[in-house]
């Protein structure tokens, strides 16, 4: 069995990036979650709090590995794409800096939905490369989608 170092290197990166971000927007989050966040009034479907951390870790998991396969379709990194990717990740650590960090629901709601609309658009642009890496995408647009309505949820309830 040959191992290409090559492609196993862009695999780490390509997963590092993700988690990356997560990582930074977890900053904000995991101090206010036992106090700010747990003294909100939620939404009865709002789900525990332990389920949030391993979603995410295997949603940033997944956008890395769907990264992974459209680089290896690509002669160069930085296509529209790839920038595509990239400005969405900056979209997602912020949600959690406007939500959590600034503890505003409202900008919350606004951040997630700009970032919905960048991750429906990313998954049309990686679909015209490799459909895997778009239906990679296809469980994250699901949980934004739900996320979006428990921080507009939130957002009502604690007005």
């Amino acid at each position: 069995m040959k191992i290409d170092f090559k492609k196993a290197f862009l695999l780490i990166i390509c997963l590092l990036i993700p988690l990356t971000a997560g990582f930074i927007g977890s900053a904000s989050t995991v101090k206010n979650i036992p106090t700010w966040y747990a003294n909100l009034n939620k939404p009865f479907f709002s789900p525990p709090n332990w389920i949030f951390a391993p979603v995410w870790t295997i949603l940033y998991i997944m956008m890395g590995t769907s990264l992974f396969l459209i680089l290896l379709r690509q002669k160069t990194y930085f296509t529209h794409p790839i920038k595509v990717f990239l400005l969405h990740l900056i979209v997602n650590s912020f949600w959690s800096i406007a939500f959590f960090g600034m503890k505003n629901p409202g900008f919350g709601f606004f951040v997630i939905i700009v970032l919905w609309g960048i991750i429906y658009y990313l998954i049309k642009l990686f679909s015209k490369i490799d459909k895997r890496a778009s239906n990679l995408l296809l469980p994250y647009l699901a949980w934004v989608s739900f996320a979006s309505v428990l921080n507009l949820s939130i957002w009502i309830l604690n007005k």
